[in-house]
């Protein structure tokens, strides 16, 4: 009988190396599209580790599968794992004070480091313990690049990655131990593109079209569409070229990028739809020509409840990760980087999942210490977007998070940078393979929950995945 005893076992065995994993892919910190490192290093440890392994995936360079079989080869369990960074978030590792390594450069933010690490523990402690106990099945090691840029995962299954999936199971470093009841809302984004005739701005300005006004036009239409979408709708932008940086010349060339969120994805597809038309209503009024072309887009999340029971009860028998001391005196003190403001806020947060009594203390002893349960009755979305979505709606997937950094801690930041390589961060991830992995053996022991599971993905999506993306979009890198 495997239990829990078992796989903390087979997980040790892999601590020390995925640890050292971790840590390098923080160091190399690469962007969306570019993890040539870190994806080497992660397949070339699993190949070394008797998995086959493939790479230039669904036509990414940094895209590969791990695959160990064993008997029958079924059923089939998928670890979804991550390793891409955020540009700008450079800072020192388990360095509670702002101080990048690379001024400007990039950094593992999001802790997908982590994530990439610990699922190559589960990985190889789900294979041991299948061999151990004779279970037939397969583990799969998907490598997913880019899951902060334009994502990776909706093309995996598009290409037909996942269709031979009995479920996919994956985690997210975060400040709280759980199997979350909330999906993420769908996404999608693209380059708007605005060409004018340059000019001189004092001698003939008559004679430009600025390429400039049309952007800045789109802006003000699309701030006035907020006005007119769903509450759980998002519009988001960026200047990817303003047009040079001379006032004295009309901008014949600007180039604006947009993201839209909405609860499911056809919703963001008839959001995306509008944000199109003012673009089309700005190049029009400012008599420039726009060409566009959508770059991303993401499935709405939704975690499978059959698999999230499963997960939920492996993650409570597994347990919280064991703080120490200096762990807590660790997280207080990058606590303590957010101005006041910000911590009644993270407090207001807070009081849904925290006791009376660890609401009181929370600011001195920052870390989750134990396992939040799952709620099969809780519906809804929360604001941010992943690519997790599109392997949900190809196989049954669910994702658990752990503590990987102080309560209220903020993603995307330099903070989330610095525990990403601290010792909260590698006691997080540890508890983390734990989990998976007991969560990966127990539905190769049950089949029948996995035929529920896929029931239940079958009765949301009709049985087929339909990609939010054109055919005709292929991975925009070097472009995104």
């Amino acid at each position: 009988m495997i239990d829990v005893e078992m796989v903390r076992q087979a997980v040790s065995c892999y601590a020390t190396t995925a640890e050292a994993l971790a840590r390098d892919i923080w160091s190399y910190a690469e962007l969306p599209y570019c993890e040539v490192q870190s994806a080497s290093a992660l397949s070339r440890a699993l190949e070394k580790a008797g998995f086959s392994v493939e790479t230039h995936v669904a036509g990414m360079p940094t895209c590969f599968t791990a695959v160990f079989r064993n008997g029958t080869g079924k059923p089939a369990v998928g670890l979804l794992a991550e390793y891409d960074a955020l540009d700008g978030l450079s800072q020192r590792a388990a360095w509670p004070e702002p101080e990048p390594l690379t001024a400007g450069g990039a950094g593992h933010g999001c802790g997908h480091n982590l994530l990439g690490a610990g699922c190559f523990a589960a990985a190889l402690a789900i294979r041991d313990c299948m061999l151990r106990e004779g279970l037939n099945g397969s583990v799969v090691f998907f490598g997913c690049p880019a899951e902060e840029g334009a994502g990776s995962k909706q093309f995996m299954a598009r290409a037909g990655c996942f269709d031979g999936l009995d479920c996919a199971l994956t985690w997210h470093p975060g400040t709280l131990n759980q199997v979350p009841s909330k999906g993420n809302v769908a996404i999608m984004g693209g380059n708007f593109t605005f060409d004018g005739v340059a000019s001189h701005a004092g001698g003939a300005p008559h004679l430009g079209r600025s390429a400039l006004d049309a952007a800045e036009l789109m802006n003000v239409g699309a701030n006035y569409l907020r006005e007119h979408m769903l509450d759980g709708a998002r519009v988001h932008y960026a200047y990817a070229d303003a047009g040079g940086t001379a006032p004295n010349v009309v901008p014949a060339h600007a180039v604006i990028k947009y993201e839209v969120r909405a609860p499911s994805v056809d919703q963001v597809r008839e959001l995306f739809a509008r944000v199109v038309d003012i673009a089309r209503g700005a190049a029009l009024m400012t008599q420039t020509q726009l060409t566009w072309e959508t770059t991303m887009a993401f499935s709405d999340y939704v975690p499978n409840r059959t698999l999230a029971a499963v997960v939920d009860s492996c993650l409570q028998e597994v347990g919280a990760p064991v703080w120490t001391e200096e762990d807590y005196q660790l997280a207080a003190r990058f606590l303590q980087t957010y101005p006041e403001a910000a911590r009644r806020e993270m407090a207001r947060c807070l009081e849904p999942v925290l006791s009376r009594q660890e609401l009181a203390g929370w600011e001195q002893r920052p870390l989750d210490g134990r396992v939040h349960p799952f709620d099969p009755r809780e519906r809804g979305y929360v604001s941010g977007s992943t690519d997790v979505g599109d392997a949900a709606y190809a196989a049954p997937t669910v994702m658990l998070t752990v503590a990987t950094a102080c309560l209220g801690n903020v993603g995307h930041s330099w903070q989330n940078t610095a525990f990403s390589c601290s010792s909260i961060g590698m006691k997080g991830m540890r508890t983390a393979a734990e989990a998976l992995t007991l969560s990966a053996l127990r539905l190769l022991q049950q089949p029948e929950l996995l035929l529920q599971a896929r029931e239940e993905l079958t009765a949301r999506t009709g049985g087929r995945y339909l990609c939010p993306l054109p055919d005709a979009v292929e991975p925009p890198i070097g472009r995104y």
